[in-house]
């Protein structure tokens, strides 16, 4: 007889979910509001065939019954809950041996069929968790974001090289030092170097280090950053710029785990991960000759690609919370908040920075917005007349703010919407037309005393007279 699914979250309407879910599939199942509760029940009862479990919920975490779990029942399948879309969740869940990551909100079919998946799994075992950090460094509820922190959490224990991909701004020296921060070589160094900052002579030297007398001015020996990083993670950004000669020395370290230092004749051992990142297409550069074809294969052993802010709009609104607090907290003020058009207005922008143009904007905010409240108006001039950005495709953006508010539990959507819609466009055709309302009217296709009466009710601003022309 198959053992029930154990349910554990301290909201009340998640347990009701799963209820109704799991009956509906005649799975059996037992919900606890408590971590604490199902830890005494596993002394009376046995293990569970599959346990769900939430994070953070008062009294022992989700994450300390992992841990019990993972020392009593090694193969029961877990799987992990959490409303806090951040990167150290998702590494701590799996370094304590979950099954697997479900970020809140879900879908309840998929779900469901995320238990059916651990529950085959345990049906072939046949039996049957380090907490996040206070300050999570890298944030995204996206689909695309919460792969990203399966992929870290799943590499947490091991050395593989690693290709980060992405464009400019979006966050791949985080996601390398997390990658060392959650490694087995986390007590040794990071040490990272941007391959296109310096030229090639000076590069040579600063990966490899030199002899005394190699050349004009080296008077002391030198140890680069393969040395120094001994141990630990050499991080190579911008690895697609590095020069022909030192991408063949460095295929030969990776291959030979050795390497001499300039003007040296004493081979050295390179005991290093090696994780490089790029925003170009190294393949686009590999078949125009500028980028060596094994070395590309030596590097893409893994491969992350980060996807850009325009690809995880979503993330935006989270992402602004958490940079306009950091901000404030540097500066010793109240965090500022932005409104609901602000918030719709940032998020609609393509911004060609990504998060790294997110953070900035938001410290500018923090220093130059006037109110604690920010609106449009209080965006940097180039956010506000479009030109670091453009507005992206106005219903998709409707259809994230509408999927914003169902998410959040919002009433009298429609109307809400309804009036923001019609209120931006007697605005837009008021300014338009110098304020004339009987054109105006025309150009949206409207009655003279139609637009009258939406001014009135809609509280839009208009000194002129209801029959100007």
């Amino acid at each position: 007889m198959m053992r029930p699914v154990w349910v554990i979250d301290d909201d009340r309407s998640i347990r009701w979910v799963f209820e109704k879910a799991l009956a509906r599939e005649g799975i059996p199942f037992k919900t606890f509001a408590q971590a604490t509760e199902a830890m005494e029940a596993l002394d009376e009862a046995g293990a569970p065939q599959v346990l769900v479990s939430d994070i953070r919920m008062p009294g022992a975490s989700g994450l300390e019954l992992l841990q019990n779990l993972k020392r009593r029942f090694p193969d029961l399948p877990v799987i992990i809950m959490t409303a806090y879309s951040d990167l150290e969740s998702a590494v701590a869940a799996f370094q304590g041996g979950a099954f697997e990551y479900l970020p809140k909100p879900f879908d309840v079919d998929q779900a469901v069929e995320l238990i059916r998946r651990a529950l085959g799994e345990s049906a072939r075992t046949g039996e049957t968790v380090e907490s996040a950090g206070a300050t999570p460094d890298i944030l995204g509820k996206a689909p695309s974001m919460q792969e990203v922190f399966r992929a870290v959490g799943r590499l947490s224990q091991s050395s593989a090289t690693v290709l980060i991909t992405g464009e400019s701004g979006t966050g791949k020296e985080l996601v390398a030092r997390a990658l060392h921060r959650h490694g087995p070589r986390a007590d040794k160094p990071f040490i990272a170097i941007n391959t296109a900052a310096m030229p090639k002579e000076l590069l040579e030297s600063e990966l490899f280090g030199h002899e005394r007398g190699a050349f004009t001015g080296a008077q002391s020996l030198r140890r680069g950053r393969f040395e120094q990083a001994e141990g630990g993670t050499l991080f190579l950004d911008e690895i697609g710029d590095m020069p022909a000669e030192l991408q063949t020395r460095l295929l030969r370290v990776l291959s030979d785990g050795a390497f001499y230092r300039v003007g040296g004749h004493q081979s050295i051992r390179a005991n290093v991960r090696v994780i490089a990142a790029t925003n170009q297409d190294l393949e686009a550069r590999v078949r125009e000759g500028l980028f060596r074809e094994d070395l590309y294969h030596r590097l893409n052993v893994i491969r992350l690609r980060l996807p850009p802010l325009r690809e995880r709009r979503e993330d935006i609104p989270l992402l602004a919370r958490h940079f306009l607090a950091k901000s404030a907290q540097e500066l010793g003020v109240e965090p500022k908040r932005l409104s609901e058009s602000a918030t719709a207005y940032l998020s609609s922008q393509d911004l060609a920075g990504n998060v790294r143009q997110l953070e900035n904007v938001c410290h500018w905010l923090t220093v130059m917005s006037p109110t604690q409240l920010i609106e449009i108006g209080d965006f940097p001039p180039e956010l506000r007349e479009g030109g670091a950005s453009t507005p992206a495709d106005w219903l998709a953006a409707l259809a994230r703010e509408a999927d914003r508010r169902l998410t959040d539990g919002d009433k009298n959507i429609m109307e809400s919407l309804s009036r923001s819609f019609e209120r931006t466009l007697i605005e837009k055709a008021l300014a338009h037309t110098g304020g004339r309302r009987i054109e105006a009217a025309g150009l949206l296709g409207i009655g003279r005393n139609t637009i009258t009466r939406k001014i009135g009710e809609l509280g839009i601003e208009d000194d002129t007279a209801p029959d100007s022309k």
